[in-house]
């Protein structure tokens, strides 16, 4: 099958390949012997869930194994298929997203794809896609849901590519926008309903500083 050779489509399997390596479930094991689907109220394998029920270190480890997976496999596509370009990176990191939310071994129950769909933007185009996260992040700071600012971070980055005439850039943004928006989709509906549960994240990045303090001065 044609389609099989070419690089775009190799780039999302193997980022696929990539993305069903969940981080969160030997965090989980490694910190509490427990699957990462048994722990806090969501069982989401994604950073947000490790940190709130194994604490900080827990959480940035899974944060830092899920950009690596991301990372790993973009390093491959562009090794393998230089002359295709960057374009390739973008395509590994649609496939580390699929991957990362819809895991083959876990029944395609996975996480949420927001630092996988993070790091993919900035490794493809380092300013757009940090504006695109700090974007994402400044939406999470004025509502504090963190279920808007996931599908904020791809259409924001979206809407710079195809600003800048880059289509294909700006159609893989929007695919992110859409698996960001189903993924988080339950959590969107709660917000009328009442039971989504809002996330202070400045006032716990506070709190953690204030209790550094407190024991330093111990």
């Amino acid at each position: 099958m044609e389609i099989l050779k070419d690089p775009r489509m190799i780039s999302i399997l193997i980022g696929y390949a990539f993305g069903c390596l969940l981080t969160a479930e030997a965090v989980a094991h490694r910190f509490s012997g427990k699957k990462a689907a048994d722990l806090g109220e969501t069982g989401n394998p994604g950073m947000a869930n490790i940190m709130a029920s194994l604490g900080f270190v827990p959480g940035i480890i899974t944060l830092a194994g899920d950009l690596g997976k991301v990372i790993a496999a973009a390093l491959i596509c562009r090794v393998l298929f230089p002359e295709a370009g960057w374009i390739v990176v973008l395509y590994a990191g649609l496939g580390a997203t699929l991957g990362h939310d819809f895991p083959f071994w876990r029944r395609f129950r996975g996480g949420k794809g927001v630092a996988t769909t993070s790091m993919a933007i900035v490794l493809y185009s380092f300013w757009p896609g940090l504006t695109a996260n700090i974007a994402g992040m400044l939406v999470v700071f004025a509502t504090k849901y963190l279920c808007i600012g996931g599908p904020v971070i791809p259409a924001a980055f979206a809407v710079w590519m195809l600003a800048a005439g880059d289509k294909e850039a700006a159609v893989i943004g929007a695919v992110l926008t859409v698996l960001s928006v189903f993924s988080h989709g339950s959590s969107i509906l709660g917000i009328r309903k009442g039971k989504t549960s809002r996330t202070d994240v400045l006032a716990l990045l506070k709190k953690k500083k204030n209790r550094k303090n407190t024991i330093k001065n111990k």
